[in-house]
């Protein structure tokens, strides 16, 4: 019984330590076209050291286009809208568009990955 006791807070414990990290997209307050307001963003399971977020946006069903993105210095789990300057979106007809954000470390390395898709408008 104490050995499965063990086993089973091992595993809650490493799981725990390897939990990955996520992050959700509202349009919120974004206008319809190039608003160069990042939407609203929270993010879980970032992991310890990370000072700065590299946060990319993507169209899916227009691959081509840049909308680019921007750093922010990480001070919680959350972003209001805003928080950084990008090409928003502009789509003759509902597009799915896909956030990539890197948690980096104070040297820049990345210690952390999440991605979130969201249709627009």
């Amino acid at each position: 019984m104490k050995v499965l006791l063990s086993a089973a807070l091992l595993f809650c414990s490493v799981a725990a330590a390897h939990a990955e990290m996520s992050v959700s997209v509202e349009w919120g307050p974004t206008k319809k076209c190039f608003d160069s307001n990042s939407p609203p963003m929270k993010f879980a399971g970032v992991p310890a050291g990370t000072v700065k977020l590299d946060i990319r946006m993507s169209d899916l069903d227009a691959p081509d286009f840049a909308h680019g993105g921007g750093r922010v210095a990480y001070s919680g789990d959350s972003l209001p809208y805003g928080a950084f300057s990008y090409r928003g979106p502009c789509p003759p007809s509902p597009h799915t568009y896909q956030f990539t954000v890197k948690a980096l470390d104070a040297n820049g390395k990345t210690v952390g990955t999440a991605k979130a898709r969201k249709r627009f408008p």
